[in-house]
């Protein structure tokens, strides 16, 4: 099993996270992004840098997921990709997104989507959290012993 990050977005917090978690239970973590990525030396962490363009890192990631693997997203479509492999799929703030839940985060996305084409500004996230960073690494935990 395998963990991947999509990691352009990524909070530095989360990431520092994955580092310890792969080190520590020695399991396989690559982060994908348009940009340089500096990590920290250890056989079971890499980078990967993709070409910069909409959705590249996306579709990387995509294409080498396995069933089983874990993916750390925001990007809802993406997430939807994976799930559809097989793959689990958990969002920086903690939420473990599954067949379950995606269509809706998926409707919502697009609704939330035509607002703002509209011109109606629906703000931001909130700000990363204590309790974002807690829910994340109890959800990873509980992947973490289930591999």
């Amino acid at each position: 099993m395998h963990i991947w990050v999509d990691a352009d977005a990524c909070p530095v917090v989360v990431k520092e996270i994955l580092y310890r978690a792969a080190d520590r239970t020695k399991t396989p973590l690559t982060l994908v992004a348009n940009q340089f990525l500096r990590v920290p030396k250890s056989p079971f962490i890499q980078s990967v840098q993709v070409t910069a363009g909409f959705d590249v890192a996306d579709n990387e990631i995509v294409q080498r997921v396995s069933a089983g693997d874990l993916v750390i997203t925001s990007d809802i479509p993406l997430a939807s990709e994976v799930i559809d492999k097989q793959a689990k799929a958990l969002s920086p703030r903690g939420e473990l997104l599954t067949k379950a839940n995606i269509k809706a985060r998926l409707n919502m996305r697009d609704f939330l989507d035509t607002l703002r084409s509209s011109g109606i500004e629906s703000g931001g996230p909130p700000a990363f959290s204590q309790s974002d960073r807690k829910a994340f690494a109890d959800q990873l935990d509980r992947w973490l012993a289930k591999k």
